[in-house]
């Protein structure tokens, strides 16, 4: 099944923290279920320097690139404005952790 590395970057305004914390439990629902589903492999925010979520990157496996983007299209953290930024790489893991 292909596997993609999926990086997202939050906006840099004033209410983006806001908007990331709105929808956030919307968005850990969605991935538990998803990972529990085995389409996320792994996933987890990315921060700044402060320690401030500035963004996401997940590798996840779906069976084509548009059930990936199905999921991004409703995924709380795109409709709720939060990712501003979205890039998709295909790629395939060689090592997983037990």
């Amino acid at each position: 099944m292909p596997q993609y590395l999926v990086t997202a970057y939050d906006g840099t305004d004033a209410e983006a923290p806001a908007r990331r914390q709105a929808v956030r439990d919307a968005h850990i629902a969605g991935v538990t279920a998803m990972a529990a589903k085995g389409e996320i492999i792994v996933g987890g925010a990315l921060g700044d320097e402060a320690g401030a979520m500035i963004g996401s990157v997940a590798v996840v496996e779906f069976a084509s690139r548009a059930d990936l983007d199905a999921w991004l299209a409703r995924e709380p953290y795109v409709t709720g404005g939060v990712w501003q930024t979205v890039a998709v790489t295909p790629m395939r893991v060689a090592v997983r952790a037990p």
